[in-house]
């Protein structure tokens, strides 16, 4: 498991306008919190923010803090991030404490891998959820969650109990919970209910009309 460090200050002043003068320095606001620990507010320069995250965990990557406050050395998992819609910039950080020997439960990403046979007739393959939830001590936080489709035909689905997870990992989701399924086309969709249809009405009886 990725583990990053990321220099820290901590800061008095919060609100809007202390938020603004943070960026003026080319800064963002954060937040530490943690189980039985203080509440801190934090500044923190969004680059080295984007350079600790720069791992194949990406989001979930442990990153052990520094600066002058009950935060110094301690282990987090940046639990919410907020980013400008056009540039991607970080603008808020929070950070959560984490206890390296408990499991911890968060998102991870779903890979798909293979192409499914289904799609080579036709079919459209569906990813019904692009993260999946799991529960693991944070040493062994996998980067994704793999899901090998090549089998899938149409009209097949991957369920979670159909997911190899690795060692250590826990799904906190419900078995059948689908993630992934390779759908009948459209048209194909369309022909089938207007054939129905056509069939009800070839068999329907003519109207007695007295």
């Amino acid at each position: 498991m990725a583990e990053s460090t990321l220099n820290v200050s901590r800061r008095d002043d919060c609100g809007k306008g202390a938020a603004r003068a943070l960026r003026r320095q080319e800064l963002i606001p954060a937040v530490f919190y943690g189980k039985g620990m203080e509440t801190c507010s934090l500044s923190v320069d969004p680059k080295e923010l984007k350079k600790a995250l720069a791992t194949e965990s990406g989001i979930n990557t442990l990153i052990r803090l520094h600066g002058e406050g009950p935060f110094d050395g301690k282990v987090v998992i940046v639990k919410d991030a907020q980013r400008d819609a056009l540039t991607r910039q970080y603008l808020h950080a929070d950070f959560q404490a984490i206890d390296l020997t408990k499991k911890a439960t968060l998102l991870v990403p779903l890979k798909v891998i293979g192409k499914a046979v289904g799609e080579k007739t036709g079919g459209i393959l569906q990813v019904i959820v692009k993260e999946l939830e799991i529960r693991c001590l944070p040493s062994e936080i996998p980067p994704f969650i793999e899901v090998d489709v090549t089998a899938l035909e149409v009209g097949d689905s991957i369920h979670v109990a159909d997911v190899v997870f690795p060692p250590g990992i826990e799904s906190t989701h419900e078995e059948n919970f689908a993630v992934v399924s390779v759908a009948v086309p459209a048209k194909e969709e369309v022909e089938g209910e207007e054939e129905a249809v056509a069939a009800v009405a070839e068999g329907a009886e003519p109207k007695d009309e007295g």
